[in-house]
């Protein structure tokens, strides 16, 4: 199917022939249609298969539609709301692409900057505005946004969107909407059952369109761990950055000062790094990025407030520093390489304390991930802490099930598998320490994440040429959905 068939205006159908987009994805072929016509949707799909131009191509087609009729004027007719910052600016600088001639005005609401140009964007009214949660409950509060026309309300990223950190926020922004005559669109890579049921609170008979299984991170990602010491993760870090192929590689640590720390020690072996995470003000997390995107350099360290914003053409490998904290988590990390039928690689580094965390990984893509010693590179072994790991098992895991051994520690404790299975003293110290770890860094998505959004990255024109009938070509050649 091509993009005339599916009932796109002839202005966004122009932006995107000059844009070097020929063909869809299936995610935007099977989505975009009920859009148009008018259905509450919950689109699921692996990351990097063009699920923001799912969205915004139909959006954008609907709002020019409707444009003329005087009623809409001077009124915020769609409202996109995202939650980090590099993902409104990345969400921006695509719907800039695809609307340029389309007569439309469009506003970015986050936090970091000045409230000023924000506050007179909503007050002289504008058509599309794209916004972190924290930043827009500030600006409703103070009465600058006019809502009372809205046809469109879209959650990127829903599961994140909608779990426990934020949906107090969506419910409250979502209290103020009108519900008559507005369209309800969730997209995300992941979409638990559980938050599923909640995506009924927020829309009305919702068309589910489900591109590959959620849990299923992209096939092109060549997937491994390493077995290594927390002591030694950063020596075998930089024995790794030894191989040339390793040219542009995002680093993933559970927090913003391992992510600081990880990134000055690569910097005193030469090796080009930088690193953002929500510490970082905006201009410096926006010079990291271009700085990565330029191959100025050629590792960024980040926190999960990149997982879901950074859109950078030919990332080769993602490195999971720290073992992620949730298992939905490791579906964004890894996601950052691999995009649009590219190859791409995703290291792992597992401790002692990671090993259930990882196990439940594996149940949870049901696929199982090999474990390989890094060649050149003594490993010593490891032991877990005391109390249990440092991870806190992901969503939907449950420790403690089943008998208990030896004659039951439930109550004690002290003698618990790994410290943390079977106690509920020491062992649910080690759970609530990686507990206080795993919240800690999403509650860096559930607060600091509010405020924020993405530089652009998604776009990009095509390498080649020869007028072949094509989807998008990297610039090695290589074969690229539109995203």
């Amino acid at each position: 199917m091509s993009f005339q068939e599916l009932g796109l205006g002839p202005n966004i159908l122009k932006a995107i022939e000059e844009s070097g987009y020929t063909e869809p994805t299936p995610i935007q072929t099977a989505a975009i249609p009920l859009i148009i016509k008018g259905n509450d949707v919950i689109g699921i799909a692996q990351t990097g298969t063009g699920k923001t131009a799912a969205f915004t191509l139909p959006m954008l087609a609907t709002l020019e539609r409707l444009k003329s009729d005087s009623s809409r004027q001077r009124k915020t007719r769609a409202l996109v709301i995202s939650p980090t910052r590099e993902l409104v600016v990345q969400i921006h600088d695509n719907v800039k692409a695809y609307a340029q001639h389309v007569p439309l005005k469009v506003a970015t609401v986050y936090g970091g900057v000045g409230e000023g140009p924000q506050k007179q964007a909503l007050r002289n009214g504008v058509d599309l505005v794209i916004a972190t949660p924290g930043r827009l409950m500030d600006l409703m509060d103070q009465g600058c946004a006019d809502f009372s026309g809205l046809e469109f309300l879209v959650l990127d990223e829903a599961d994140r969107m909608l779990d426990m950190g934020f949906l107090p926020n969506i419910r409250r922004i979502s209290k103020d909407l009108p519900k008559k005559g507005r369209q309800t669109l969730l997209f995300s890579a992941t979409l638990s059952k559980e938050i599923e049921k909640l995506t009924h609170e927020f829309q009305y008979k919702p068309q589910t369109v489900e591109i590959g299984r959620r849990s299923n991170p992209a096939d092109t990602v060549e997937q491994y761990v390493h077995e290594v010491p927390k002591a030694q993760k950063i020596d075998l870090l930089k024995h790794l950055l030894q191989d040339n192929e390793m040219y542009s590689v995002l680093v993933f640590t559970r927090t913003k000062y391992g992510a600081d720390r990880v990134a000055k020690q690569l910097g005193r072996d030469k090796i080009s790094s930088g690193a953002i995470h929500s510490n970082r003000s905006q201009n410096q997390r926006a010079r990291a990025l271009q700085d990565f995107k330029d191959g100025k350099i050629r590792v960024l360290v980040a926190t999960d407030i990149a997982a879901r914003g950074i859109d950078v053409d030919g990332i080769t490998h993602v490195v999971n520093f720290d073992f992620p904290p949730h298992t939905e988590d490791y579906v964004h990390r890894i996601g950052r390489t691999g995009r649009a039928n590219m190859d791409g690689v995703a290291i792992s580094f597992i401790t002692a304390d990671d090993r259930d965390a990882f196990k439940a990984l594996e149940r949870f893509i049901k696929r199982s991930i090999q474990i390989r010693k890094p060649e050149g590179f003594e490993c010593k072994p490891d032991r877990p802490t005391q109390g249990g790991g440092q991870n806190r098992p992901p969503r939907g895991f449950k420790q403690g099930k089943g008998k208990p051994r030896h004659g039951g520690n439930h109550s004690k404790g002290s003698g618990g598998r790994k410290g943390g299975g079977g106690g509920r003293s020491q062992g649910g110290g080690g759970n609530q320490s990686g507990e206080s770890q795993g919240r800690s860094q999403g509650g860096e998505g559930n607060r600091s994440f509010s405020r924020g959004g993405r530089p652009s990255g998604a776009g990009g024109h095509p390498a080649g040429g020869g007028g072949q009938r094509r989807r998008l070509t990297n610039r090695s050649g290589a074969k690229r959905s539109f995203r």
